[in-house]
């Protein structure tokens, strides 16, 4: 690309952050409900009142109402403006990680995916199939234009990352009589294989579980008491076995896996120039 050009193109793939984030605050808020993400327009979720154009600009309406609708001064969760910060830097962040290449198309792609998903099982404990089983088709999808040598990683990520969850899940039930594992984790794994490809899948795993595991011995430590990982439900609706809700201590998989892969994304290279050979390439770093 011109580097006359290039200046533009990154402050337009800012505004597409801003404007996607304002988008997925809208999909956090509405799938789990089970409704329409177009229909009807956004509205206060207290008084009802319908939001006019100008009381959904990404952050600055937040900032300019002082966090509060306008027309019954409920308090406006800080959630809307953090989704929409955060995707605007995961864009920026793949643009330097990636370049003007089609492999910032399919990182962007899998951000916009991972974000909502991320917050919707902090959340919900849910990954709803109508975001997973389209991101793993997305996936393979857009590994055609690399060809063969970019379509059978894909291939390879997404039914490794789907089999892997399911054997330890079969695991989980045959040892301890119940579901061990979040049954939407598998699909998780097998988009963001899709997506990564069979290379990450290693990374992905050790990273998630063990920051998992740091942060609920942290919440063991300061909240004292720590509660088994449930089976979460994986569709609207649906109840686990024992109907268990989830105490203080008790933290979903499925955003430690998108943290991970968040990572995997954007530190692989800086990985491959640190680590030995041999280590790197066991662990699927280029």
């Amino acid at each position: 690309m011109s580097r006359v050009y290039e200046p533009l193109f990154a402050l337009w793939l800012c505004f597409l952050g801003l404007a996607v984030g304002s988008f997925l605050n809208v999909v956090i808020a509405r799938v789990p409900r089970g409704e329409s993400i177009v229909r009807p327009r956004s509205k206060c979720p207290r008084c009802g009142a319908a939001l006019s154009w100008y009381d959904n600009v990404p952050v600055f309406s937040w900032v300019w109402l002082r966090a509060r609708c306008r027309s019954c001064r409920a308090p406006i969760s800080w959630r809307y403006p953090m989704v929409e910060v955060l995707t605007l830097g995961l864009f920026v962040a793949a643009w330097w990680r990636f370049d003007w290449t089609w492999e910032l198309a399919r990182a962007l792609v899998l951000i916009t995916l991972l974000v909502p998903l991320t917050f919707i099982d902090l959340e919900h404990w849910l990954l709803p199939f109508v975001l997973t089983l389209p991101g793993i088709a997305l996936g393979l999808l857009s590994s055609l234009p690399l060809g063969w040598e970019g379509v059978w990683p894909a291939l390879a990520g997404a039914s490794l990352g789907f089999s892997s969850f399911w054997a330890m899940e079969w695991l989980g039930q045959k040892i301890f009589r119940k579901e061990a594992l979040g049954g939407g984790d598998k699909f998780l794994l097998a988009l963001i294989g899709a997506f990564e490809t069979h290379r990450s899948l290693l990374v992905v795993i050790f990273l998630a579980s063990l920051q998992g595991a740091v942060v609920g011995l942290l919440l063991l430590a300061l909240r004292g008491r720590a509660g088994p990982a449930p089976a979460a439900p994986t569709e609207p609706g649906a109840a686990s076995d024992d109907d268990w809700v989830p105490g203080p201590t008790n933290i979903p998989f499925g955003p430690w896996l998108a943290l991970a892969a968040m990572e995997f994304m954007f530190l692989a290279p800086t990985l491959g120039r640190a680590l030995p050979a041999p280590l790197g390439s066991l662990w699927g770093v280029p």
